[in-house]
């Protein structure tokens, strides 16, 4: 039985609430690029190994993709708005801690608060988006606010970081997240209606258990044998650990009536090649700003606000290409625009890859506008895809694993990509340090860039030279070996995606009843000029 507070719905308190609903969603979409954009600074005055700074990073997006079902779930059994009220008291309470922190463990414990915080907001906003608008063209045009507002954070991250890195401390770029959060917490229950689903399926706590034993201990295993250099009996178990549980899961979950994650939706191909590319996507273009930001302070030497500029280029295109895909598709059919942006961002990011240490700020720039360009269609045209694939009753599963998919490839891409640039980065410096360099300097040089830099400052002369100039290289050649796998990778889903998008097939109208049929009609928002939508599956005009 879903229950629904209706007093609030007139049509000014939805608009109104609309705008309450986007803060969280600008905040953690702005919190992608803005500690992209902090991290230098962070590497010099936390100097964390080069394992800790891939935690600082992605423990947010893995902690954040592991538990948007589960939250979901638990926020349709006690209330959206009540778990959305609850997350947003988590997330700024994890914000604060996180900019406080004295060391990167505590950093680290902050960021995966917050990516506790996260799962609770990003599914519950959409979710009561779709219940305040019960009109189909008012919940399109609302939806489209919802996104958009995403599109706008990650804009404002690069720009807001810079400005505050400018006047104040790094953890100033987590504190500016307390006054918005606490402004969202005073209006929600004022304008946002509660709703509630008691017929909700059981939440299977087993699966949760695995899901995480399969995530943690694998990516722990990668990352401690990328500081090591070395696979050791521990990282050998625990990646063991991982992929046995991994297995499990699966396992698991195509046998239990009540899964938590629906893989019976893979067996259309169309299905799984929209969620590989959401996926796919978010691998890499979280990969490439990973590299980026520290590129342009660190190597190119640029203050953090011109450097949040020079990033702009890079969601420019994401956004300008995000609007002209909708337009594409219609001519060219969504194999076709899918596979020609997953080409084109592996395009700029192999031009990307051979960006030099002197010089090579321009050339990294408009590659990244073409990465830009190149992702926009992959993310924007996945939803489409996804909705017209899955039959209505399942649609609610469907965007969990393609939102689920989209953050677990972002976290995934800085877990490989930034491993693979650790391993030669460590290699190539510690094969170049002067045998005069102490061994507490020496392994803070090979931590990672930041702190390199900083033990450089310490020297004079030629000393400071030389290993500033070792330092930057090894970075650069860092960067090209990670960026080329990255770019090998989209390459392959350049060709898999649309394969698999082009042989699946539209399950909506073999399920349907007439009434339903007319109803996902009326609500498709596609213009519907190709001889069949590829959203909802019916005839042209």
């Amino acid at each position: 039985m879903s229950i629904s507070t209706l007093d609030q719905s007139g049509p000014r308190m939805r608009w109104l609430g609309l705008a309450v609903l986007t803060l969280p969603v600008i905040l953690t979409s702005m919190d992608i690029t803005i500690l992209h954009v902090a991290i230098p600074t962070i590497s010099r005055e936390l100097a964390p190994s080069s394992s800790q700074m891939l935690w600082i990073l992605d423990v947010y997006g893995f902690l954040l993709a592991g538990l948007l079902i589960l939250m979901g779930n638990i926020g349709n059994r006690i209330g959206r708005r009540r778990i959305l009220m609850i997350g947003g008291v988590v997330y700024v309470a994890a914000a604060m801690l996180t900019a406080f922190a004295p060391n990167p463990e505590v950093l680290i414990a902050g960021r995966a608060l917050m990516g506790l915080g996260g799962a609770t907001l990003i599914p519950s906003t959409l979710s009561l988006v779709r219940n305040m608008f019960p009109d189909s063209a008012e919940r399109t045009h609302a939806i489209g606010i919802w996104t958009a507002s995403t599109s706008g954070g990650i804009a404002l991250g690069p720009i807001v970081g810079g400005l505050l890195l400018e006047a104040f401390w790094w953890g100033s770029v987590f504190l500016i997240h307390a006054p918005i959060i606490v402004l969202f917490l005073i209006a929600t229950p004022l304008l946002v209606p509660e709703y509630k689903n008691r017929a909700s399926a059981r939440l299977d706590l087993f699966s949760v258990g695995l899901s995480f034993a399969a995530i943690l201990p694998s990516v722990w295993a990668i990352k401690t044998a990328a500081e090591e250099l070395a696979m050791t009996l521990q990282t050998w178990a625990a990646l063991g650990v991982g992929l046995l549980a991994g297995a499990i899961f699966l396992f698991r979950q195509g046998r239990i009536s009540q899964p938590l994650v629906d893989v019976s939706l893979f067996a259309n191909p169309r299905f799984t090649g929209a969620v590989l590319g959401a996926g796919l996507a978010m691998f890499g273009l979280v990969g490439v700003m990973f590299y980026f930001a520290q590129y342009l302070q660190l190597v190119a030497g640029l203050s953090p606000l011109i450097a949040g500029v020079a990033i702009l280029p890079i969601v420019v295109g994401v956004g300008s290409m995000a609007v002209l895909s909708s337009l594409l598709v219609r001519r060219f059919g969504y194999p076709r625009v899918f596979g020609a942006g997953a080409a084109v961002a592996a395009a700029g990011i192999l031009v990307f890859s051979r960006t030099p240490a002197d010089g090579g700020l321009v050339l990294a720039i408009i590659a990244s506008a073409f990465i830009g360009a190149g992702i926009a269609p992959m993310a924007t045209l996945t939803t489409d895809i996804v909705v017209g694939t899955a039959p209505p009753r399942r649609s609610g599963a469907a965007a969990a694993l393609e939102e689920t998919a989209a953050e677990f490839g972002s976290a995934l891409g800085i877990a490989v990509l930034g491993t693979i640039g650790t391993v030669v980065y460590r290699s190539r410096i510690l094969d170049g340090v002067p045998d005069d360099i102490p061994e507490e300097a020496t392994e803070a040089l090979s931590s990672n860039l930041g702190a390199a830099l900083g033990v450089a400052e310490q020297l004079s002369g030629d000393a400071a030279e030389h290993l500033t100039a070792l330092a930057q290289q090894s970075f650069v050649d860092g960067l090209g070996a990670a960026t080329i796998v990255g770019s090998c990778i989209l390459l392959v889903a350049a060709v898999i995606c649309p394969i698999l998008i082009h042989r699946g097939r539209n399950t909506t109208q073999s399920v349907m009843n007439p009434d339903e049929k007319r109803q996902r009609r009326d609500e498709c928002s596609s213009p519907h000029k190709l001889p069949v939508c590829p959203p909802c599956g019916f005839p042209g005009e």
